[in-house]
């Protein structure tokens, strides 16, 4: 069973990931890819206290002017005294669908693994409808709604496949074109668990430094109500982050 829904997990993410470009005959504008790059100087406490480093790459392709499709990639991983104290990888599919100004739907795949939580794979499923509340100059808000099916398989051999809900937000404030204040708030819901739930938030400054260069300064919370294997219930991580666009 558990065999059937990855083959259904992988088809789901080649639909994702091949239907903007089906949608665009035309070879895409340059202007249309952008790649932006995320190195980081992190002190985390929780299930790690460490200081280490984080790699984020995130991929953002336009086909044509209502559909996005971001491909994200996070690996984080650090050993102290010949001995691994930090291992965590992610890669994620998005695809956004305008449906008019301020109205647009997504679908989204993504697999994690974290070794010090004691997840080793987890397949996330999502789809939803999200609405620009406000839209600028200077204040944007976006919030988000819709469903879930996640697959965790965990470092004890056990594993929980359920549907949720999701509910996200994402505040900004724009000093300038290149200079912002950034809050996200993500909450995640097990349907037929209500113990089972998730919060990440994220807060962050951006300044720019140069046309190509920004720094970004940033605190997010891990939290996790039901950890598996008696990992900590949340991880907290400052970073201090050098940004750089590539494309």
């Amino acid at each position: 069973m558990f065999r059937k829904t990855r083959i259904a997990f992988a088809a789901v993410l080649m639909l994702v990931l091949f239907l903007p470009l089906k949608a665009s005959a035309e070879t895409p504008d340059p202007k249309k890819i952008t790649d932006v790059a995320q190195l980081s100087y992190i002190n985390t406490q929780g299930n790690t206290d460490l200081t280490t480093m984080l790699l984020v790459n995130s991929l953002k392709y336009t086909p044509i002017d209502y559909i996005t499709t971001t491909w994200k990639i996070e690996a984080l991983k650090s050993s102290q005294e010949g001995k691994d104290t930090a291992e965590r990888y992610m890669t994620s599919l998005r695809l956004d669908y305008r449906i008019e100004s301020r109205l647009y739907t997504f679908a989204d795949v993504q697999w994690l693994r974290d070794v010090f939580a004691n997840i080793d794979d987890r397949y996330y499923l999502g789809a939803g409808l999200g609405y620009k509340i406000l839209a600028g100059p200077s204040h944007i808000l976006d919030a988000e709604g819709g469903i879930n099916y996640t697959m965790d398989s965990y470092s004890d051999n056990t594993d929980n496949n359920y549907t949720g809900g999701r509910i996200f937000a994402k505040y900004a404030y724009l000093f300038s074109e290149k200079n912002k204040f950034e809050q996200t708030v993500e909450y995640l819901h097990d349907f037929e668990d209500s113990e089972n739930y998730n919060i990440n938030s994220e807060t962050a400054i951006i300044a720019a430094l140069n046309s190509i260069l920004s720094l970004k300064t940033s605190y997010q919370v891990k939290y996790d109500n039901e950890p598996a294997g008696g990992a900590e219930y949340a991880d907290r991580i400052m970073a201090v982050t050098l940004v750089v666009n590539l494309l």
